[in-house]
């Protein structure tokens, strides 16, 4: 059972500021700052933020589903403004999905703004199909808003 969401909202920096977070790991440290309730710490396994980096995901006990899981970032595109990553232990593979991914990319808009798109892409065994309940793109928008948060107090310093 495939399915996708998507969600993008408008940011009033250039897309090329935008970039320069959701490029690197600082994505990651601003989303575990900005949301201590959804995270409980960020770990990066191995690499430096490029297609290939490993992050080990922890929420807080008691968060409903699952406490962890890890995910490898497979593409960090410049050129497109874009980067890719995908659930490859725990988490939503043990509930039954074969696929778990998360899409960002940052659309020019104008000089001074920009979209920043988030996308959820999976795949859920046929066995498991009532899990489909348990995607949402509500996480991935709070990392969205916040990322827009912080570009938009360091864009005005």
């Amino acid at each position: 059972m495939l399915g996708a969401i998507s969600e993008e909202i408008e940011v009033n920096v250039p897309a090329s500021k935008a970039w320069e977070v959701y490029s690197t790991l600082q994505l990651a440290k601003v989303a575990a700052q900005g949301l201590p309730e959804a995270f409980d710490k960020i770990e990066v396994l191995e690499g430096d933020g490029g297609a290939g980096t490993v992050f080990k995901l922890t929420f807080p006990p008691g968060t409903p589903g699952f406490s962890s899981y890890t995910e490898k970032l497979t593409i960090v595109d410049d050129a497109k403004m874009m980067k890719e990553a995908q659930v490859i232990e725990g988490g939503y593979l043990d509930l039954g999905f074969s696929l778990y991914r998360v899409h960002f990319e940052i659309l020019e808009k104008g000089e001074n703004s920009c979209i920043t798109s988030g996308t959820i892409e999976y795949d859920l065994k046929e066995e498991a199909a009532a899990n489909a309940s348990l995607v949402t793109i509500e996480p991935v928008l709070n990392i969205m808003k916040v990322a827009a948060n912080h570009l938009n107090n360091i864009h005005r310093s």
